[in-house]
């Protein structure tokens, strides 16, 4: 029967991957089902952890009176986004003159506000986005109106490792004032990044194409569980003297995952500049959302600004860091010792939090028909939903799926 509603010509949009995977996950009522879609942190228990610091934090808030409920600066809490700035940058001949930051609803939220600025005012129409990508990167910078989406080679299938040859060639084609996403540490969804010399020539390269750098920093102190070395890109392209934006998040390192916490930390020449920049990315806060929320940005703030509770979310990073690097090397250990056909060594190459495994599409969904893993069909896994517990079985069904052949038992 057909609708007689104004929407009725409205086609159902495509479900999103991982939250439709995270849906059929949730229904699977088979015990052993594992979800390693999920772009975040679990305990060894499979649980997700609010950080002991945070929870801390949390607690002095709720019995704080002097807080109230009123709404914040349209660039967000002050104290939040000088903190964030600081903490990508460093203080090492860092001049903050220059330097500010817009608080945004998340790393998407400082990515979309880069989309629409460097649209409006650099009259930007072309992005460059690596080859796979985060998901979302291409339609937030559709949305904004750009009409040129480039992919620049970066995922090297062959041998499972960055194209560098395949980047710098594509890179090389771009047209002047192109925008170009560059992932500031643990590549979403590869886990692969460059080394300090690459970084170098890539650096070079942006700034002889005259492109616009945005740093999208989602995984500071995922990589290493150092935050200082996670930031080694970012704080290469200040030392070179680049106007650029830095997209930060602190959905994962700070566990905030619904609070949307991020940063657009902007770069300029100049304070004069910054100051331009800045009022005009206010207005399209104001006419987009207004302002953002407090409750996070002052949870990120009060850690950032506290050394005793910096030092203890410290730790929670290297807690985290740890059990990612942990079964990376366990899933190597029994991928090698179960005898799964292939080189399995780029998962412990990897960084942060996914690891592109190689396997390919039928594959993947082969491992959710017959043993209820739960996995994207690029391939990507999140590491931590690995777990001791379930370990060997995911191994077994990679190791058939992979072989052709019946489970082995490691």
């Amino acid at each position: 029967m057909a609708s007689n509603s104004r929407f009725g010509h409205i086609d159902i949009a495509p479900p999103i991957e991982v939250f439709a995977l995270i849906a059929e996950y949730n229904k699977d009522e088979y015990p052993d089902k594992v979800n390693v879609s999920v772009g975040a942190y679990r305990t060894k228990e499979g649980k997700p952890w609010v950080l002991p610091v945070v929870r801390t934090v949390e607690a002095q808030m709720a019995s704080d009176q002097t807080l109230n409920h009123e709404y914040l600066p349209v660039a967000g809490l002050p104290s939040f986004r000088e903190a964030a700035c600081r903490l990508i940058l460093g203080s090492e001949d860092v001049d903050y003159t220059r330097i500010g930051g817009v608080q945004a609803l998340g790393g998407t939220g400082g990515i979309r506000l880069c989309a629409d600025f460097t649209k409006k005012f650099l009259g930007c129409d072309t992005v460059y986005v690596s080859k796979p990508t985060w998901g979302n990167h291409k339609g937030v910078f559709k949305a904004a109106g750009f009409s040129n989406i480039v992919e620049y080679r970066y995922w090297k299938a062959e041998t499972c490792s960055l194209d560098i040859d395949g980047m710098l060639q594509d890179l090389e084609g771009a047209p002047p004032n192109s925008v170009v996403i560059l992932h500031a540490v643990a590549h979403n969804p590869t886990g692969v990044d460059p080394t300090p010399d690459q970084w170098e020539t890539i650096a070079d390269l942006c700034e002889r194409k005259n492109m616009f750098v945005l740093m999208d920093c989602a995984y500071q102190g995922f990589s290493t569980g150092d935050l200082d070395k996670d930031a080694y890109s970012c704080r290469l392209f200040y030392k070179k003297g680049f106007e650029f934006f830095i997209a930060q998040s602190f959905s994962k390192n700070f566990g905030l995952y619904n609070e949307r916490v991020g940063n657009l930390c902007v770069i300029a020449k100049d304070s004069e500049s910054k100051v331009k920049v800045l009022s005009q990315l206010e207005l399209i806060v104001r006419t987009t959302y207004s302002n953002p929320g407090n409750h996070g940005a002052r949870v990120v703030a009060t850690v950032l600004n506290n050394p005793a509770l910096n030092g203890e979310w410290k730790e929670n990073i290297r807690t985290m860091a740890g059990r990612i690097l942990g079964m990376r090397d366990l899933l190597h250990q029994k991928l090698k010792a179960i005898g799964c056909p292939g080189n399995w060594d780029h998962i412990i190459q990897q960084k942060g939090m996914f690891s592109y495994t190689g396997l390919n599409e039928q594959q993947c969904e082969k491992l959710k028909k017959d043993y209820h893993i739960y996995i994207m069909k690029s391939g990507r896994i999140n590491m931590c939903g690995l777990t001791p517990t379930n370990m060997d079985y995911v191994v077994n069904a990679i190791f058939t799926v992979v072989s052709g052949k019946q489970d082995s038992k490691i």
